[in-house]
């Protein structure tokens, strides 16, 4: 099942710092950014510290169970409930003067144990930071890392009848969600949300060890711009800590809210292909993929009408006993009906089981989006979710070679569990409409995002599942090393879905390292920017940007 999910953020040791209150101070549009903590501490009163919870505390098991994949879990020496930026310069200032490594969520849908990892000392939490809300002095709407995505859309929608192009599960947090770059069922039509980004506000720490506050635009004249630009898509755990974004759409200049964000759908629609697994034998199923593949491949361009159309293939294996393409569409925008019935025709093409074709028919867009089903729940886990991931980007479909691979794995007899599965995504649309460069995110030629991905509760399981995971995703990219290595086939990976086995040689023996499969030429900028505005490294963890050497 296809997971846009958000990514965490992680922090390390570093020189001793004093705390430092940073109260609520508003910048005027296109005015010069305060670019330290005392910019915004003037005249302020101390800032409460944050809520601290230890182990020995009740609470403490309560916020261990906060992040959504239970393969992994924290055990901090102490978890920091944060309400406002003043109280995260104060944990994060403690944390560095006592030499501690920082882990940070929003969400909690990290999936590689990133902020999880033994080595984190304290967690900070902005489950409670979570206002979404409009900002007349950024002309832009304001977005706390803590609220989830299906508040953002439910807020967004109700109050100004916009949206953001993020991704389909609403319980993920923007905080790292926007920060990985984000992508979700309507950026075909308006590109990745951190195309959307106008400004953030991110808490770093200097050279000297001193704590700022910076505010960075994508405003040509702010000196702070390659932040921003480094903080639009380059991944959590880098540069800072974000504690808001401002979202405004590229070219808006409207003063009017409803203006400066893509407008929400009218409705929702969606059409589903139906096959038994029974009656799905290789050449039938490798036609699918094919199908699937080539329409991308020729509807995918930006401007398209095709990219009104965002579609999933959801393989499991055989035991779940069906395979299922999904196409959603708004019906209101006209062409679109037709469009659809002509996706799921090019889908069927050559492929000798009939499917069964069901339309859900007009469906409100808001509700249906916000209610969709928890991604374990979806897949028929019930229980606390264990989980692997692990994707790549395709410029084009998977080859026939590769398709009878993916058949193989899933209905092979050596292993057997329905809520596995490999799935297909749309991507590309609007994506592509930008250069690789003008924001972190580098991925511009990928039509489609793919993925292996096993879901289960029981921790007796985790090796078995985990090995079938792995090696179908390495021989899957067998012929580069077990990874998709940039190149006319495939885009690399996205960083939204971290994966700590590309740091490994037995997963990946292509000589890439996860650097250039994330960030691609994107990285020695991204490198420049850790030097300038982390020079002592002090935010890190196992997939982070390296220092220049």
């Amino acid at each position: 099942m296809s997971v846009y999910a958000r990514r965490s953020v992680i922090a390390g040791a570093g020189a001793a710092v004093a705390a430092l209150a940073v109260p609520n101070t508003a910048v005027a549009a296109g005015s010069a950014a305060p670019n330290t903590a005392s910019a915004f501490s003037a005249g302020g009163t101390p800032t409460p510290p944050a809520v601290t919870i230890a182990a020995s505390d009740p609470r403490y098991v309560d916020l261990q169970q906060g992040n959504w994949n239970k393969l992994y879990q924290a055990a901090p020496e102490s978890f920091r409930i944060v309400r406002n930026t003043g109280q995260v310069v104060s944990a994060v200032a403690e944390a560095v003067a006592a030499g501690k490594q920082i882990g940070v969520r929003s969400g909690g849908h990290g999936l590689a144990g990133l902020v999880e990892d033994p080595s984190v000392q304290m967690i900070i939490d902005f489950s409670e930071m979570r206002e979404v809300g409009f900002d007349p002095c950024y002309n832009a709407f304001s977005i706390e890392p803590g609220a989830t995505l299906g508040q953002i859309y439910r807020n967004l929608d109700l109050g100004w009848g916009v949206t953001l192009p993020g991704g389909i599960c609403p319980a993920v947090g923007a905080g790292g969600h926007i920060i990985g770059g984000g992508v979700g069922a309507l950026s075909r039509q308006f590109g990745l949300v951190a195309d959307h980004l106008y400004a953030v506000e991110v808490v770093t720490v200097a050279a000297g060890g001193q704590v700022q506050v910076i505010r960075a635009t994508r405003e040509t004249s702010d000196p702070n711009r390659d932040l921003w630009w480094a903080l639009a898509g380059g991944g959590g755990g880098n540069f800072g800590i974000v504690t808001k974004f401002w979202m405004r759409s590229p070219g808006a200049t409207s003063s009017t809210p409803s203006a400066v964000l893509p407008t929400r759908p009218g409705a929702l629609m969606t059409g589903r292909a139906i096959w038994n697994w029974a009656d799905m034998d290789q050449v039938s199923f490798v036609q699918v993929l094919k199908n699937f593949g080539t329409w991308h491949e020729q509807n995918s361009a930006p401007g398209q009408p095709g990219n009104g159309l965002y579609a999933s293939l959801i393989a499991p294996r055989k035991e779940a006993g069906h395979v299922l393409v999904s196409a959603q569409v708004d019906p209101t925008v006209a062409g679109n009906q037709q469009l659809l019935t002509n996706f799921l025709t090019a889908l069927t093409t050559n492929v000798t089981p009939s499917a069964m074709i069901v339309n859900t028919g007009t469906q409100p867009w808001e509700y249906t989006t916000v209610t969709t089903e928890d991604t374990a729940v979806a897949v028929g886990v019930t229980g606390p979710p264990r989980s692997r991931t692990k994707g790549a980007l395709l410029n084009k479909r998977y080859t026939d070679d590769q398709a009878a691979t993916i058949y193989g794995y899933l209905t092979s007899s050596t292993y057997s569990y329905p809520s596995s599965s490999f799935t297909l995504g749309s991507f590309g649309g609007q994506v592509n409409a930008v250069s690789s460069n003008t924001i972190a995110s580098a991925h511009r030629t990928a039509v489609m995002l793919g993925s292996v991905f096993s879901c289960w509760s029981n921790p007796a399981d985790d090796a078995m599942h985990q090995t079938w995971n792995r090696q179908f995703y390495h021989d899957l990219h067998g012929s580069t090393g077990g990874v998709p290595v940039p190149n006319d086939q495939y885009d690399g990976c996205f960083v939204n879905w971290p994966d700590t086995d590309l740091l490994d040689p037995a997963w990946n023996s292509s000589g890439v390292p996860y650097s250039t499969l994330y960030y691609k030429d994107n990285y020695a900028r991204l490198q420049q920017v850790k030097a300038t505005y982390d020079p002592g490294n002090v935010f890190h963890h196992k997939l982070s940007v390296q220092l220049p050497s």
